[in-house]
């Protein structure tokens, strides 16, 4: 019983921050997608059923789970996203160690987004 709670916790935690990385350029969506549906599935079958469906959510979800895949726009988007947060890092007067820190990470999300194959 508690187990199921966490994992339906960890599932509504990982949904808001998937949601909140819809507009949010520095916090991937897919991930935390993908972690909500892994929860979810053993936790609530509504749950994962509902994130399945869901319009915003589900696409991408689907898109891993059958071809693991993410669709070009998702790519193009997370791109785009990771240079305007590497921008505003920069024009905002980060130090320059956190830019490079930045820089690493934002090129090893963009190389592992890139290298997946391209939703059907």
């Amino acid at each position: 019983m508690i187990r199921k709670a966490a994992y339906q916790l960890a599932a509504l935690a990982s949904i808001l921050l998937a949601l909140a990385g819809v507009v949010l350029p520095v916090l991937p969506t897919t991930p935390f997608a993908l972690l909500a549906l892994w929860c979810a599935t053993r936790s609530s079958p509504a749950l994962a059923r509902w994130l399945k469906q869901h319009r915003w959510l589900g696409p991408a979800i689907k898109a891993w789970q059958e071809h693991r895949a993410i669709p070009v726009s998702a790519k193009w988007l997370a791109c785009i996203m990771l240079l305007i947060s590497a921008s505003v890092l920069a024009l905002s007067g980060a130090p320059l160690w956190g830019l490079a820190a930045f820089s690493l990470f934002a090129s090893g999300v963009a190389i592992f987004v890139v290298t997946r194959p391209s939703a059907p």
